[in-house]
């Protein structure tokens, strides 16, 4: 995007970008960047607040104002109040040592903790008047199905027509990771980001099933599997180090 600026810029078209990452935008001189100190995917902030991400674009469109450069790297100045912790939000449950476990435990714990968010995900829904579920088509348990199955070492088949295999366990994983954090933050405490991603990665049967099929999908053969495990499967940020 940074070089995209330049070439925008010649055609007399004036930009700005969002950085996230500073080091990167140092290196690649976009025009005009400003730089947030949020998470990875939320260059505006937090979401659900207007008011703050009117304030970051606002902060951005104002380098165009700007007479100094050819490179102008602004930082703004707030951090993101909701990245900070919660101290009084609780995990609705820690299965870490599952991680350990043999494949078919972590499957089978998988498939129990499915049941076990049910009450609290329902209440979310309540709360927050619907769900990002969805994506696959498939029932929550049916998702758990499949991604247990995998874990299990079965044969990847689509649940529905016209969807491929891989495609639909990407579905189904998708639907799995949102069913997870949105019945981990249901309730009165506000957990950060953060939190959740700690609690689901590090603490869930679900999160160590997600990194089991990763790693089986990166040495087989099937080519589609391999870049849906690399890429949308597991966060860069979340991937075990090797060992």
């Amino acid at each position: 995007m940074s070089a995209l600026g330049h070439y925008l810029e010649e055609e007399g078209l004036a930009t700005v970008a969002i950085s996230l990452i500073r080091p990167q935008t140092e290196r690649t001189r976009p025009p005009r960047a400003l730089w947030v100190p949020f998470e990875l995917g939320r260059p505006f902030g937090p979401p659900s607040d207007p008011a703050f991400q009117k304030r970051v674009i606002l902060a951005a469109l104002q380098l165009v104002e700007r007479q100094s450069g050819p490179v102008i790297i602004e930082d703004f100045p707030d951090d993101d109040a909701r990245a900070r912790p919660d101290p009084g939000w609780r995990l609705p449950f820690d299965h870490a040592a599952v991680a350990n476990g043999s494949a078919g435990t972590i499957a089978s714990e998988l498939e129990t903790e499915i049941e076990l968010l049910r009450g609290r995900h329902d209440r979310w829904v309540t709360e927050r008047g619907g769900s990002t579920i969805g994506l696959s088509g498939l029932s929550i348990t049916d998702c758990g199905r499949l991604v247990a199955g995998q874990v299990r070492g079965a044969a990847l088949t689509s649940p529905r027509e016209g969807f491929s295999p891989p495609l639909m366990l990407r579905f189904a994983v998708d639907d799995l990771k949102a069913y997870y954090l949105e019945a981990g933050a249901a309730g009165s405490a506000k957990p950060s980001s953060r939190q959740l991603g700690d609690w689901f990665w590090n603490a869930t049967a679900a999160g160590a099933a997600l990194h089991a099929i990763r790693a089986a999908c990166l040495v087989g053969s099937d080519d589609r599997l391999k870049l849906i495990a690399g890429n949308f499967m597991v966060p860069a940020a979340r991937v075990l180090a090797p060992g």
